[in-house]
């Protein structure tokens, strides 16, 4: 048998390993506290799982959807204004994805050729990478640094590289190192992408939850983001709807179609009860947000205030559903501080290198488990004696 030669540029990935590892423990009845992936445990809200369930009862909601439906558009467009003062046509600038995941992979099929080249973060979520991977284009790493405030320093990248480049991806609140970026900034990536007439795609899964009574909005609310770009949003982590996979694409009408189009060659549209779900989740009592970023607020303080105090050291992140670490001093790869914390405290994380070169020396841990069960990780952390010599 012989393989697309774009394989190569993949390997395991690092949550395959972590996974083989978790049921490896479970198999063998050793404890494991997972919290390497991204994954809610919290709900719906009643109202969305009953708009799912009644029009999942519906016979005629099982044939293809083919595309949005209007009433779809209308409330996405209604919920960007109310949510972001931020005026989008229904017809032309909002496109459904089946989670951003999806859209992250497939956007740099409808914008790259082989060989162009694609301005990254790094540290990053992987599928920023691995999407543009995919299309054959090239990367181009813009660091982000805690010298920075973990904010990408656009005057680091290079001016042949800038007016090579087709497309740049960035996000924020950010995905692993929790960083949200000042104003001054997005109006820095709009005269930056104009100068150089790059696509801007901004992934905004994360606006909801922001901590300590800060505030964020939408980069499309910046003069002249339209003209640039679009941006990413997702019900995974606001309305607990991650495995429904609903996410949205919005903004720049060309760069809406040309995705659109894509994805009519790809598959049939996002089933119609889903449609509904979504339709009730940004349209109906929006109490549930406000809900759910509290109990996140809550398990970040749990943690990062018990790690803390048993001498692994670490700010408490202003956002995002993470908490972005570096690991204790007497480790040098942060993939070996992982394997080790699984092997003798149970407690699973992901190790920055996974994010990217720059993520090498920090791990992220999602704050996907109850209060109690995150006291018990600070606990078996510290039983484990896996801090001892970095606070000798």
């Amino acid at each position: 048998m012989q393989f697309a030669k774009r394989m190569d540029r993949f390997g395991e990935g690092i949550f395959t390993k972590l996974s083989d590892i978790k049921s490896g423990r479970l198999q063998r009845g050793e404890r494991v506290i997972d919290l390497s992936i991204g994954t809610p445990n919290i709900p719906p809200a009643p109202h969305v799982i009953e708009a799912l369930c009644t029009a999942a009862a519906e016979e005629k909601n099982y044939i293809y959807a083919l595309s949005d439906q209007s009433e779809l558009l209308e409330a996405v467009s209604s919920w960007y204004k109310k949510r972001y003062n931020v005026e989008l046509d229904p017809k032309t600038e909002i496109c459904s994805l089946l989670g951003s995941q999806e859209g992250l992979a497939h956007i740099s099929l409808s914008i790259v050729d082989e060989g162009d080249i694609v301005l990254v973060p790094d540290p990053c979520y992987p599928v920023f990478a691995d999407g543009p991977l995919l299309a054959g284009a090239k990367l181009h790493y813009m660091p982000q640094n805690k010298e920075n405030g973990y904010v990408i320093n656009l005057q680091d990248i290079p001016e042949h590289v800038a007016r090579q480049a087709k497309l740049m991806l960035v996000s924020y609140p950010n995905n692993p190192t929790t960083a949200m970026a000042p104003d001054s900034f997005y109006a820095d990536l709009i005269a930056f992408a104009k100068k150089y007439d790059i696509i801007v795609l901004h992934d905004n899964a994360y606006s909801e939850l922001v901590f300590d009574g800060q505030d964020c909005g939408s980069f499309l609310a910046f003069p002249g983001a339209k003209e640039v770009g679009v941006e990413f949003n997702s019900l995974s982590k606001t309305y607990g709807l991650a495995g429904a996979r609903i996410g949205f694409c919005m903004g720049n009408a060309e760069v809406v179609s040309r995705l659109r189009i894509l994805k009519s060659n790809m598959d049939y549209g996002m089933f119609l009860p889903l449609q509904h779900a979504a339709i009730a989740a940004i349209t109906g009592d929006q109490s549930g947000v406000e809900t759910t970023r509290k109990a996140y607020e809550r398990r970040r303080d749990v943690l990062c205030e018990g790690l803390n105090a048993i001498g692994w050291s670490m700010e408490k992140p202003s956002a995002t559903m993470f908490v972005w670490a570096a690991i204790p001093g007497h480790y040098e790869k942060s993939e070996d501080f992982a394997m080790d914390l699984v092997a003798k405290a149970g407690v699973i994380v992901t190790p920055g290198s996974a994010f990217g070169p720059s993520g090498e020396g920090y791990v992220r841990m999602a704050l996907v488990q109850d209060t109690e069960i995150l006291k018990q990780a600070v606990d078996a952390v510290h039983d484990s004696g896996i801090l001892i010599r970095s606070m000798e």
